[in-house]
C-alpha cells in the first residue's frame, strides 16, 4: 500500500467512523478499488480508528474529564455515584462489557469470516432499515415533546446501548449507527443518542486500536500497509474526523437520519451488483 493509498483511506475512515453508515464497511469495500486491491486488514482498520476515537476525546474533553474525575472521586467513595458525571462513567463501563467479550471470544471470525462482502451488504441494508425505523419513531416522541437526554439515562437502557455497539464488530452494522438505532429506539433525541454513541465507543475502540497495535509490533507481517503509512492515515482520520463531528452533531440536531438510511440501502445494493457482475470478489 502507498502512502497516498493510506491517506485515502484514512480520509475515508475520517468521513465514516461517526455516520452511521459503517467507517470498517467503507475501508474494506474501498480497498478493493485502490492500486493495491485488497483489504486493508482489521489491524490497519483497528489502529488508524485511534485516530479518530482522539478527535472525539479533543471535542469532548472538557466533558471527558468531568467524567473521569467524578468517576475517580465515587471510585474513592466506595463507587457510589456522587453526581451525573460519575454515572455516566459507571454506565459507559458497563456499556462497554459486551463489545469487549464479543470481540475476544469471536476475534477470529471478526477477522476473517465476518468481512465477507455479502454479509457486509446484508448488514447495510438491514440495519439501515432498522435505522429508518427507529428515526421514524423518534420523530413521533420529538412531535409529543417526550424524548429522553441523557440525564435519563440508567444502567438498563446503558447495557442495550451495549449491546447494540458489540453489533458493530460486524463490518457493515456500524458503530454509532447501532448505538444511535438503539437510542432512538428507547425514545433518546436524535442529538442525545449520537453524543452517547461517541463517548461510549471511546473505551471500545481505543482498547481494540491499542491491542492491535502491540500484536502488530510483535508481527511486522500483521501490518500490510507499513508504520508510517499506517500513521499517516491515522492522523488524516483525526483531522477528517474532528470536522465531521461538529457537523454531524449539528445536522441531527435539526434533520432527520432519512438520508443515511438511503445512503446505506443503496450502498449495500450497489456491493450486491458488483459482486454478482464479478466486479468484486467476497
Amino acid at each position: 500500500m502507498s502512502l497516498w493509498e493510506a491517506l485515502f483511506l484514512g480520509l475515508v475512515q475520517g468521513l465514516t467512523e461517526f455516520l452511521p453508515i459503517s467507517s470498517s464497511a467503507h475501508l474494506r469495500i474501498v480497498g478493493e478499488f485502490l492500486p493495491s486491491a485488497g483489504d486493508p486488514g482489521a489491524a490497519f482498520t483497528a489502529i488508524i480508528q485511534i485516530g479518530t476515537e482522539l478527535a472525539v476525546l479533543v471535542y469532548f474533553r472538557q466533558q471527558v474529564w468531568a467524567i473521569i474525575r467524578s468517576w475517580v472521586l465515587s471510585w474513592k467513595q466506595g463507587g457510589k455515584p456522587i453526581d451525573q458525571d460519575a454515572r455516566m462513567g459507571w454506565l459507559i463501563i458497563i456499556g462497554s462489557v459486551p463489545i469487549v467479550l464479543l470481540g475476544v471470544i469471536f476475534q477470529d471470525s471478526i477477522e476473517t469470516h465476518l468481512r465477507n462482502l455479502y454479509i457486509t451488504a446484508g448488514t447495510l441494508i438491514g440495519f439501515g432499515l432498522l435505522l429508518g425505523a427507529a428515526d421514524v419513531y423518534a420523530g413521533r416522541v420529538a412531535a409529543r415533546g417526550e424524548p429522553k437526554s441523557l440525564d435519563n439515562l440508567g444502567v438498563r437502557d446503558g447495557v442495550f446501548y451495549g449491546l447494540a455497539q458489540a453489533l458493530a464488530l460486524i463490518p457493515g452494522v456500524s458503530r454509532s449507527g447501532g448505538t444511535i438505532t438503539a437510542g432512538l429506539a428507547m425514545g433518546y433525541s436524535r442529538e442525545a443518542a449520537a453524543r452517547y454513541s461517541f463517548l461510549l465507543a471511546m473505551p471500545a475502540v481505543f482498547g481494540a486500536g491499542l491491542l492491535e497495535l502491540v500484536k502488530s509490533l510483535g508481527d511486522h507481517q500483521a501490518l500490510a500497509a507499513g508504520w508510517g503509512n499506517t500513521i499517516a492515515a491515522g492522523v488524516a482520520a483525526f483531522a477528517v474526523g474532528y470536522v465531521v463531528i461538529i457537523g454531524f452533531l449539528k445536522v441531527v440536531s435539526t434533520y432527520s437520519y432519512r438520508p443515511f438510511v438511503y445512503y446505506r440501502v443503496a450502498l449495500g445494493g450497489l456491493i450486491l451488483a458488483l459482486l454478482a457482475t464479478g466486479h468484486l470478489v467476497p
